[in-house]
């Protein structure tokens, strides 16, 4: 218990440095408020608090093996990084994609892997993944993802209408049983693909 807790210190520690203004082009000024703010191309980077509360949730652990759905400005993506082994990240928006590359290149990660494409299916080539993140809002679980949910693993997805939606995580036990709780009332920008 008490590498837990210590685990969610260091995870706390680390979103208080990540200057949130580097993950984003416009707006910079704002990025101190704990509020989604724009990013171009109908998306936002996610409010500061709801970024820590949803990898929080998530119960990383050093050798998990990560599936983001949904790299946006790649704010997210750099704390799942910081405390997974691997990060695979999937975004549809070429332009977000390639900004997001370069800055976590630039920021000196090395165990993220990038992908273009329609993140509702997920990234079947490197299944399973111990952890599953969607930032971005389905009408229902894809069943992709969830197939492609090791045992004892965990997703969190935002799941609803587009005005109102359940942030709900997912636990796949070691039988392949899953159940689901929801932890926040969320607004997301949609899942675009087969989810919507």
């Amino acid at each position: 218990m008490a590498a837990v807790k210590s685990r969610k210190r260091e995870i706390i520690a680390y979103f208080r440095e990540l200057d949130r203004r580097f993950f984003m082009d416009s707006h910079k000024e704002l990025a101190g408020l704990d509020e989604a703010l724009p990013i171009g191309y109908d998306q936002t980077i996610s409010q500061p608090s709801l970024v820590l509360e949803m990898t929080l949730a998530l119960d990383l652990q050093p050798d998990s093996k990560v599936l983001e759905i949904g790299t946006g400005s790649g704010f997210q993506t750099a704390l799942l990084a910081e405390f997974s082994e691997e990060v695979y990240t999937v975004e549809r928006i070429k332009e977000l994609h390639g900004r997001a590359k370069e800055r976590l290149k630039e920021a000196g990660f090395k165990n993220i892997r990038f992908q273009l494409d329609d993140g509702s299916m997920g990234w079947q080539e490197f299944a399973p993944y111990d952890r599953i993140m969607v930032t971005a809002a389905a009408s229902t679980v894809p069943a992709e993802l969830l197939d492609q949910l090791n045992v004892n693993g965990k997703l969190l997805i935002p799941v609803g209408t587009p005005a109102m939606q359940e942030l709900t995580l997912l636990e796949k036990d070691a039988d392949g049983k899953v159940t689901s709780t929801v932890l926040n009332y969320v607004r997301f920008v949609p899942l675009k693909g087969k989810y919507e």
